[in-house]
């Protein structure tokens, strides 16, 4: 009995092995097939999620492939994180194990950006700039989607040290995250004195706009992944993420991110 169970354990041991050996592999195989058709510096980090992966290569169905690219350039913004979630991808094992996958249907994709405070900081020309959510997020009752025209999807705070009075000083704003078709306006609309908010000077309210006018701009239409065209804006963290999603579709891997 004792060596049925051993062998047994042996068995389902070597079982899991080859699972995450083939997922591995498969997750490689997709990463390079991404960096050699996109404008990608390093290769991706690639996971298949789900076990056991074998089952889910048999039927040719993964329930979630993450993809995330650090340090993708664009001009605008330099360096950027991009990330995607293939929810319900379809592929045949062989193209998959042998790396000459190139189009994957998918269920539901969800591609972003995530631009954090360094790199915003330098479309500002602000280089200590930070980022962070406020404790209530400001909304125009559309919930950031549907209807028209823009729409105010969410708060953040701005703190950054910008030139006013007699010296540079440090303040804090809050802005209004405003997604209007494929640019994202972030519009200060106050000076902040809450909880992460910080203030070296005093702002006179002759100077007050234009403080405000110094932490306003314009995101200009940013690559989200396999062409999917922002849906959502919102702080998170540090960071600034623009987001989309799309149904039922047809992605090419080598297109994850199109030059700039």
């Amino acid at each position: 009995m004792r060596k049925l169970i051993f062998g047994l354990v042996v068995l389902l041991g070597v079982a899991v092995l080859t699972d995450f050996g083939a997922a591995a592999w498969s997750e490689y195989r997709v990463s390079r097939a991404l960096r050699e058709g996109g404008v990608l510096e390093s290769d991706p980090a690639v996971t298949i999620h789900g076990f056991p992966f074998l089952l889910q290569a048999r039927n040719g169905h993964y329930e979630n492939v993450e993809i995330v690219a650090d340090g993708v350039h664009t001009d605008m913004l330099g360096d950027i994180t991009v990330e995607a979630n293939l929810i319900g991808a379809h592929a045949a094992a062989g193209e998959l194990l042998d790396g000459s996958i190139r189009t994957v249907p998918v269920d539901l994709l969800y591609g972003r950006v995530m631009i954090d405070a360094t790199e915003l900081g330098q479309l500002y020309n602000i280089p200590d700039l930070q980022i962070s959510a406020p404790p209530e997020s400001k909304s125009d009752g559309t919930g950031g989607s549907g209807g028209s025209g823009p729409t105010t999807a969410g708060g953040v705070v701005l703190t950054g040290t910008v030139p006013i009075g007699p010296e540079p000083a440090t303040v804090s704003v809050q802005a209004d995250l405003v997604l209007d078709g494929d640019r994202v306006h972030i519009v200060a609309s106050d000076l902040y004195f809450g909880r992460e908010g910080r203030a070296d000077f005093t702002v006179p309210d002759a100077l007050k706009p234009v403080v405000l006018g110094l932490f306003t701009t314009t995101i200009e239409p940013q690559d989200l992944p396999f062409g999917v065209k922002p849906t959502f804006v919102e702080a998170r963290g540090s960071r600034i993420v623009i987001e989309g999603e799309a149904h039922d579709t047809v992605i090419d891997l080598t297109e994850v991110q199109t030059a700039p």
